[in-house]
């Protein structure tokens, strides 16, 4: 597949992860380089046995990890994927999602939360909490902007297969200045503008808090969205 041209992407994102996940991570303020990370990493492993983790972490190239404030939250988007992948990655390994606004990531989330709790007998009623992080973007981006019709099948709503391989044969170029993502425009809600970021060492951090939602689906499947505070603005 031929590559869409890389464009300068400037951006305040949104991404929205479940409030159950740790907010800092123990080797945040000890690991101050990659090579101290993945050594720590390596040792941590020694002990919980996390052998998706480290499959995924020997899978990035040197250069390609988040080290320093707030990089647990950029790691783990990357070592912790789901089965299924994402439109733009497989289960092998992660990427980090978000949204131009707010209301484009509820939409996002909504959508790929509710499927799941469909799939299960018990799935309703039910609710999430979700906080906000926040991460301003200034990064030369593969733009697949506008491209709807010429290639619908990136925005298949519902089949990632030529999604994930075209993100696969671009994700690591070979060149460690290469491609560092993706923005296109969002499938789930007419207007909105997402990003796909291929490696954590591309966020800039910290990585700031933003706010605290709440997502309440009744027994029918019905969904209201509850903002529990707003943290940080910036």
């Amino acid at each position: 597949m031929t590559t869409p041209p890389q464009r300068r992407f400037t951006s305040r994102t949104h991404r929205l992860v479940n409030s159950r996940f740790p907010t800092t991570g123990v080797f945040d303020d000890i690991a101050e380089d990659e090579e101290e990370l993945r050594v720590a990493f390596q040792l941590e492993e020694m002990t919980n046995g996390r052998l998706l983790a480290m499959a995924r972490l020997e899978m990035m190239p040197p250069g390609s990890l988040a080290a320093g404030p707030t990089a647990t939250l950029a790691n783990a988007a990357f070592l912790h994927a789901s089965e299924s992948g994402g439109r733009f990655n497989g289960p092998d390994l992660g990427a980090w999602y978000c949204a131009t606004d707010i209301e484009t990531a509820i939409e996002e989330t909504l959508h790929h939360n509710g499927r799941r709790l469909r799939l299960s007998a018990g799935g309703f009623p039910n609710r999430i909490q979700l906080r906000e992080l926040v991460v301003h973007l200034d990064l030369d981006l593969a733009d697949l902007r506008g491209l709807q019709a010429e290639r619908a099948e990136l925005y298949d709503p519902d089949d990632y297969r030529a999604s994930q391989a075209f993100a696969a044969d671009i994700r690591w170029p070979g060149d460690p200045d290469g491609v560092d993502g993706l923005v296109y425009d969002s499938v789930r809600r007419p207007g909105g503008v997402n990003a796909c970021i291929f490696r954590p060492g591309a966020l800039p951090l910290p990585i700031l808090q933003g706010g605290h939602y709440e997502y309440v689906w009744d027994a029918k499947g019905q969904v209201e969205v509850i903002m529990l505070t707003g943290v940080n603005r910036a």
